[in-house]
């Protein structure tokens, strides 16, 4: 009688056995395949992204994605094999995806627009670039936040999604840039020899540009003064050192030349009563 049951026992350890363990070959199976799967399709999505010039950053993260999505569905295939209700695996899982991304909403606002930042590019590592209110070069550009340094060089981290929502101005966009100044003479001063003045002052600057020509031309007639517009192009490297070096040859030669450079003043005629 003993001996039955035992055989028994045997009988049915064996079954077990056997049914288990093939689904644990057929867990592990699933879970190597899915590793397998996961490297080769991160290896081919990142080949394609490399080859689209697309950032390193935005690369790693795509390829980690990738990677995840596909070893969370191996875990979920390898858990049927033992009879998990996988159904409600994936509801829960799925019910706690939409709390986290509620919980998580502005910092999912942030990697969106960070996302477009790194994929249309409209500014690169090194720009100077006016956006959300703040003027400063970009020293980083992340999935969340954008690092820019300030021209007195302070630190601004910027959220991605304050950067998408409103105008970027890049100034570095393009390799020429037009300076405007504008530069006034007295009424009583000779408009021509003014211009000839102003002209030839970014004739002689070695930075301004000969194409396009500059523009100095009459703008408007002030209160106290007959204005010009002073408009040479250069490069943009070049900008501020024009900028400063022309302002300064300005006042320096319409001196030497007699020219005035008026301040606004008003004339008061006093009458007395009778």
């Amino acid at each position: 009688m003993d001996s039955v049951k035992l055989e028994e026992v045997v009988t049915q350890g064996v079954q077990l056995l056997t049914l288990y363990g093939m689904r644990v070959i057929g867990a592990i199976i699933i879970l190597v395949a899915g590793r397998i799967l996961s490297r080769f399709l991160g290896r081919t999505v990142d080949r394609a992204m490399t080859r689209g010039k697309v950032d390193e950053a935005l690369k790693r993260f795509a390829v980690s994605i990738v990677r995840a999505a596909i070893m969370i569905f191996a875990i979920i295939a390898a858990l049927n094999k033992f009879g998990v209700e996988t159904t409600s695996f994936v509801a829960v899982l799925g019910a706690a995806g939409l709390a986290v991304g509620l919980a998580l909403q502005g910092s999912l606002s942030n990697f969106a627009a960070g996302v477009l930042i790194l994929v249309f590019k409209p500014f690169k590592i090194g720009d100077v670039v006016d956006t959300a209110g703040v003027k400063g070069k970009i020293v980083d550009v992340g999935i969340l936040t954008t690092t820019m340094n300030t021209p007195d060089n302070q630190k601004i981290i910027i959220p991605n999604a304050s950067v998408m929502g409103g105008t970027i101005t890049n100034v570095n966009a393009y390799d020429t840039r037009r300076v405007d100044l504008t530069a006034g003479i007295s009424y009583h001063d000779d408009i021509g020899k003014a211009k000839d003045l102003l002209a030839g002052i970014l004739a002689d600057h070695p930075a301004v540009l000969k194409e396009p020509a500059p523009v100095v031309e009459v703008v408007a007639l002030a209160d106290s003064s007959v204005n010009f517009v002073v408009r040479p192009w250069v490069k943009t490297a070049d900008y501020w050192t024009v900028y400063f070096e022309v302002t300064r040859a300005i006042k320096e030669k319409m001196d030497a030349a007699g020219i005035s450079i008026p301040f606004p003043q008003r004339d008061v005629h006093l009458h007395q009563a009778n």
